[in-house]
């Protein structure tokens, strides 16, 4: 699918070829989908590089922006500013079954995971999916984060596939968007940002986009029943996903992370009280090796005085991914007769309505 045909495009920052955060070399995304009757959920996997993420640990950081969340695995990315796994998302009651798969996949790999070495921090993010799918089912099985692993890939889908399969953005259906830009830091060089989202969040009069009241044209327009709900408080949650290729250490990540937050205020959400909005950056300019006996990297970090152009790429492929994610997303019936329709079902003229809309 042309993605330039299907969503507006958000800022003046170019895109990398795919325009999502598998521009970052290496990374890769897969996804599991669950969706039968009231079962509507999955799994979707962020891989840092095809290798081995315990052996060859990643920098990364964490930007909580509201800590409604059940994440797991954050602590120990504050202390130690790695990641040792995939990324991992899913809903709010499937956590505790993926950190297991994320366990057992590491100990697979590392037998001495636990044993001769230290434990493994599993990190997995999760959205609550329960308005379209029967989460006290609990249905993410462990076998569901491993198909998502195997199939990760450079091109992967969007929308209401695998953790964002149930899921709920402004009213609407929302779920897994991605974006990249890429940051002119200094003439001749270059460095490439990537963000992918679970968006499951935002009240639709305040769905702002490319700095237009899409969301209030909309409301003004839809059935009572959505107009009743868009008038209760924000909640839901999203997960930012933010990569780069530029060579930035813990700290650095966790204020590019804290960036993610300026692309989500733009869509127009003000981090309400229910809503879990969590960030989480890494870089893929180097690894560090898990065992001492290998020699550690040498690499000259990003001058902070350079670092501007990656907190405009960050925000704007946010605000860009959130984006995608709606106009991805397909309509979606599940639990109890619920359902979700898509922004282009419930806007097919939106082309004519963001055109006509004031900034």
């Amino acid at each position: 699918m042309d993605t330039q045909s299907i969503l507006p495009r958000i800022g003046a920052l170019p895109a990398g070829p795919l325009d999502a955060i598998s521009d970052v070399r290496g990374v890769m995304v897969g996804h599991c989908t669950l969706a039968e009757g009231p079962l509507q959920t999955g799994v979707t996997v962020v891989r840092p590089h095809p290798g081995d993420a315990y052996r060859d640990k990643v920098p990364a950081a964490a930007a909580v922006l509201n800590g409604f969340g059940k994440s797991t695995g954050l602590v120990q990315v504050r202390e130690l500013g790695v990641l040792e796994t995939p990324l991992a998302l899913t809903n709010t009651f499937g956590v505790g079954t993926v950190a297991n798969a994320q366990i057992r996949a590491a100990v697979a790999a590392n037998p001495a995971i636990g044993r001769e070495w230290p434990t493994v921090n599993p990190l997995v993010f999760e959205c609550n999916d329960g308005y379209l799918n029967d989460i006290q089912a609990l249905a993410v099985q462990e076998a569901h984060y491993a198909q998502a692993l195997g199939a990760a890939a450079e091109r992967f889908a969007q929308g209401s596939v695998g953790a964002g399969r149930g899921m709920s953005s402004f009213s609407l259906k929302g779920g897994i968007g991605s974006a990249s830009r890429i940051a002119a830091i200094q003439p001749g060089l270059r460095h490439t940002v990537g963000a992918l989202v679970l968006a499951n969040f935002g009240r639709l009069p305040a769905l702002t986009i490319a700095g237009r009241p899409f969301g209030r044209e909309l409301a003004r327009l839809q059935d009572q029943g959505l107009a009743a709900e868009a008038g209760r408080p924000e909640q839901g949650s999203i997960i930012l996903l933010l990569a780069t290729d530029a060579p930035l250490d813990a700290r650095q990540l966790r204020r590019l992370a804290l960036r993610a937050g300026a692309g989500l205020a733009r869509t127009g959400s003000v981090f309400g009280h229910g809503s879990g909005d969590i960030a989480l950056a890494f870089s893929t300019a180097y690894t560090i090796p898990h065992l001492a006996e290998r020699a550690m990297p040498a690499v000259a970090m990003l001058h902070e005085t350079r670092i501007d152009p990656l907190f405009e790429a960050a925000a704007e492929a946010c605000e860009q991914a959130i984006v995608a994610a709606l106009w991805h997303a397909e309509s979606v019936g599940g639990r109890d007769g619920h359902r979700r329709a898509g922004i282009r079902e419930a806007a097919p003229r939106w082309r004519e309505w963001l055109a006509r809309t004031e900034l």
